[in-house]
């Protein structure tokens, strides 16, 4: 049963050396294996902590895209509301001179058409005038054609103007 029992001897000086090994490893090799853990422990740390950074980052950054978003299409708004406005002010501009230039041309047209109807009753007048003398002219010369019938007009129209004064 050798084979299968180690012996005390095989024991102690297995455990020295491995006692030895530890306390090098001790020494030597887990403080760099822990510094190592630690090492990656905080850039585990950190990185989580920027990657909570980044999100919040995100976040106010599409909270600042929303907010612009917001203002562009209320300044869209009041720029097409404005637009209309000057438009229909445009228009209305437009209609109120298009009104006044339409009285203004027929307010010229009556007046010319008020002058002109004026000028053709004058030049009736003046024709009538002159086919009123005309006719009296002719009555007058068949009527006074004798001496007689002149010298008793003269008489009448004489008996007239004194009976008038």
């Amino acid at each position: 049963m050798s084979i299968v029992t180690p012996g005390v001897g095989l024991i102690f000086w297995t455990a020295v050396a491995f006692l030895i090994v530890f306390l090098i490893l001790g020494l030597k090799v887990f403080p760099q294996i822990s510094a190592a853990l630690r090492d990656r422990e905080d850039s585990i740390d950190k990185a989580l902590k920027d990657a909570e950074e980044a999100r919040t980052s995100v976040t106010d950054l599409k909270s600042t895209i929303e907010d612009m978003k917001k203002e562009a299409r209320a300044e869209r708004e009041e720029i097409l509301n404005d637009a209309k406005a000057n438009a229909n002010k445009i228009v209305q501009e437009a209609k109120e001179q298009a009104q006044t230039e339409a009285k203004l041309i027929l307010d010229n047209a009556n007046a010319s058409i008020v002058a002109e109807r004026q000028a053709a009753m004058n030049e009736v007048k003046a024709q009538l005038a002159e086919m009123s003398i005309s006719i009296a002219e002719k009555i007058l010369n068949e009527k006074l054609s004798t001496d007689a019938a002149q010298e008793k007009l003269v008489a009448e129209l004489v008996e007239e103007v004194s009976a008038v004064r």
